[in-house]
């Protein structure tokens, strides 16, 4: 619950910035908040996904070391926030993210900075296959809902690399709910009952990848990632 601290002193250091067209500004105020409440708890954390090296302070880099120094030896990946432009624009579904486990375990991509994704919520944990076609991981999404295909609802982000997987979605007749930035948020959306998100689906940023894995693993759902060099 420590760790919640955190991402709620993120989320109020970045309130300042909302609607204010500067992502750059609520990222800062976000870190500064995160930082100085991560270093009141009693943690001996390494960030291993963080916003860049150290050369680019004052963002949480990569290899700083955060907590008391006491207390258990824990990776942690972290985003202040997931979605800096949606908040600058005023609109919904930014998010702080921290994730952390023991020691020498969190998985870092290091320079692959994307991944092909697929997550869903606990009814179709272990009914789906990344390496599968579109069509097939819809028809088992549906399955395990207990609805047709044309009833169940993906999201994924609008770019340009996942026009393809766009035109697999529509052909198979399911509906999209595209976002513009923060997939941490798509993914928990589809690993929760009531969000209307049955599936996220696409290429996207590798340290949220990371992030959303730990968030699905918290929710019981099912999320496979692949390394997608460019």
């Amino acid at each position: 619950m420590e760790l919640a601290r955190a991402t709620e002193a993120a989320a109020l250091g970045a309130v300042p910035w909302t609607g204010r067209g500067d992502k750059n500004g609520a990222d800062g105020g976000a870190v500064d908040a995160m930082r100085t409440m991560l270093n009141s708890i009693d943690i001996d954390g390494v960030v291993v996904i963080g916003e860049g090296e150290k050369d680019e302070a004052p963002m949480l880099f990569n290899g700083e070391r955060v907590g008391t120094g006491s207390g258990p030896q824990v990776d942690i990946a972290v985003d202040p926030i997931d979605g800096t432009t949606l908040l600058s624009l005023g609109r919904a579904n930014a998010v702080s993210v921290i994730a952390a486990s023991p020691r020498g375990s969190m998985y870092n991509p290091h320079d692959i900075f994307y991944m092909e994704k697929i997550a869903v919520g606990p009814e179709a944990k272990g009914k789906i296959d990344l390496s599968a076609p579109v069509r097939w991981n819809l028809e088992q999404v549906a399955r395990a809902r207990g609805i047709p295909v044309t009833e169940v609802t993906v999201t994924l982000l609008d770019r340009p690399r996942n026009d393809d997987i766009v035109s697999e979605i529509r052909a198979a007749g399911a509906r999209i709910i595209s976002i513009t930035d923060g997939d941490v948020a798509g993914a928990v959306m589809a690993g929760m009952d009531g969000t209307g998100v049955d599936m996220l689906l696409g290429i996207g940023g590798s340290p949220e990848g990371v992030s959303a894995a730990c968030a699905m693993k918290s929710l019981d759902g099912d999320m496979q990632c692949r390394l997608w060099p460019r």
